[in-house]
């Protein structure tokens, strides 16, 4: 099992300036330009997902793709998620696929 993590350890972290972390979890947007640009991505994900055994929830849209992890063994974000968050949007920039500015 995973420690939690807050939401500024989150942040703090390298690689992860995609992602608005938040109590509980960490989300992104990425904007694909296309459907099939989309799936594309998320089948990506997908491939990561599985093989770090850590599933998030995806949102697939006409030209966006809205990506959000948590650790649902430990209530919150844990290290598994920075881990998440830093290969995905790893591929985003192999996909060439640009972040939304964070908010805040």
């Amino acid at each position: 099992m995973s420690e939690t993590i807050s939401p500024q350890d989150f942040a703090a972290a390298e690689g992860v300036a995609d992602w608005r972390a938040q109590e509980g979890a960490a989300e992104a947007a990425f904007r694909t330009g296309s459907f099939a640009a989309g799936v594309r991505f998320v089948d990506a994900i997908g491939e990561i997902a599985d093989a770090v055994d850590h599933h998030p929830d995806v949102d697939l849209r006409y030209a966006a793709v809205t990506v959000r992890t948590s650790s649902h063994d430990v209530g919150g974000l844990s290290e598994r998620d920075v881990d998440l968050a830093r290969r995905i949007s790893e591929a985003a920039r192999e996909l060439e696929i640009p972040a939304e500015p964070a908010r805040g």
